[in-house]
């Protein structure tokens, strides 16, 4: 066989995993195109939905306000997209494991699929958790502290961006037992050393829900303390999954 030959025959897996992949990518485009156009007729009321934590904390009479010419166009187009997002995410995690699984060992493959399931019902309960716990405590705290003679007017943009910074924020934060599981697996760490490294964890837990969190302490310890309580979730499933610890003589 000569070298043209063998070029050939190399150029092939490479040209159908590449077809593959363009597959793949064109129908997660178009299901989040078809998800995205069935919610644009209901923008508005989504984010007439996304407003009511701030709305049930301001005081008779307040409301939110557009402070530029475009933001009642942009912001509920910008929502729309985002819940898109959200609602399409099986079917765009669908395409990305039908592309993968095939070269995939059959541990790697009866693992990943329950992995994928949790990680993504994970980040739903965090958007969840954020929305209808945190976000009212963070308002009612925020309305208590607002100065006398301060009229608490928050832009449409801005309120927008805050409230999708927090849901990203919660719905990455609870992704953590996933992350444990697989650094477990990976041989990265084992459960006796996450158990060890307990105090630690919890350190840098309280940091991260620092930096995630806008400067008040109560949305601060709304993603602490589920955090942590995460963290043990992730040392039980590590144990579950990880390779066998060899036994002290």
């Amino acid at each position: 066989m000569t070298a043209d030959a063998q070029n050939q025959d190399n150029e092939r897996p490479l040209i159908a995993h590449l077809l593959e992949l363009r597959s793949r990518l064109l129908r997660g485009a178009v299901g989040l195109a078809v998800v995205l156009a069935c919610l644009l007729p209901f923008a508005n009321t989504l984010y007439g939905y996304l407003a009511l934590p701030l709305l049930a904390k301001l005081p008779k009479g307040g409301q939110l306000i557009a402070t530029q010419v475009a933001s009642p166009f942009f912001a509920p187009m910008k929502l729309a997209f985002f819940a898109a997002l959200v609602v399409a995410m099986p079917w765009l995690l669908y395409q990305a494991w039908a592309f993968v699984a095939p070269g995939l060992y059959r541990r790697e493959k009866r693992l990943a699929l329950p992995l994928l399931s949790s990680a993504l019902l994970l980040f739903y309960a965090g958007c969840a958790f954020a929305y209808f716990l945190v976000l009212p405590m963070v308002f009612g705290f925020m309305a208590k502290v607002t100065p006398d003679g301060v009229a608490m007017m928050t832009d449409i943009s801005a309120y927008l961006d805050f409230v999708l910074v927090m849901f990203l924020a919660f719905g990455l934060s609870f992704e953590l037992p996933v992350a444990l599981v697989i650094l477990s697996l990976l041989g990265w760490v084992t459960p006796a050393q996450l158990r060890e490294g307990r105090g630690y964890a919890v350190v840098g837990i309280f940091i991260v829900a620092a930096v995630l969190t806008p400067p008040d302490v109560v949305s601060q310890l709304m993603l602490a303390i589920p955090m942590c309580l995460l963290y043990e979730a992730g040392i039980l499933a590590a144990r579950l999954v990880a390779p066998r610890e060899p036994q002290r003589a």
